[in-house]
């Protein structure tokens, strides 16, 4: 973080946030979550809910630019990623889906090995209070978080109903509906 007189609140209300949301997470039972991230294929064997997956989309699309903006050095860009994402995960509330506790648990896993870098010292101690140190290593030596690209594939989209530059409507359409069928449900 760009620590500065005038950014030091904000930041430190950031930091709070997340170290909160650790707190939660130690309070809920996750182990058999966390033990599940030991192996990356095993995730392709869990079947996510509706929400767990559009939690997973979000996560990983944040994480594809905070990449970016890390190897372009953007680290005030790259904080505000790591906000997104601590903004997605405290608004996640289906635990009860299938594959919930995974994604959540996955979702935190990247967001502090994002902020590890900048903030080493709360990253490094929720890693290693909530388990993640036992089922993937030591934060230090963990691997910098990969962008599933499994998990950026939608299963519906919004479509934008415009006529004359107005627009009329929103409409949602499996993602693979062909150029008929969406200009039925358009229709309809």
């Amino acid at each position: 973080l760009e620590w500065n007189d005038a950014a030091v609140e904000g930041s430190y209300r950031f930091l709070r946030r997340v170290w909160n949301f650790g707190v939660k997470l130690s309070a809920m039972d996750m182990g058999a979550a966390t033990a599940s991230l030991a192996s990356a294929s095993s995730l392709k064997d869990i079947e996510f809910g509706k929400e767990a997956k559009a939690l997973r989309l979000e996560i990983h699309n944040v994480l594809k630019q905070v990449d970016y903006d890390y190897q372009r050095m953007q680290y005030n860009t790259v904080v505000s990623g790591a906000m997104k994402m601590n903004t997605a995960l405290e608004d996640f509330k289906a635990l009860e889906c299938a594959g919930a506790q995974v994604a959540l648990i996955e979702g935190f896993g990247i967001l502090l090995r994002c902020l590890y870098p900048a903030t080493p010292h709360i990253a490094h101690s929720l890693w290693t209070g909530l388990g993640y140190a036992g089922a993937l290593g030591d934060l230090l030596d963990a691997p910098w978080p990969q962008v599933d690209a499994g998990a950026l594939v939608q299963d519906e989209l919004e479509l934008m109903l415009q006529v004359g530059g107005k627009l009329r409507g929103v409409i949602r359409v499996p993602a693979s509906a062909d150029k008929a069928a969406i200009e039925a449900a358009a229709l309809a």
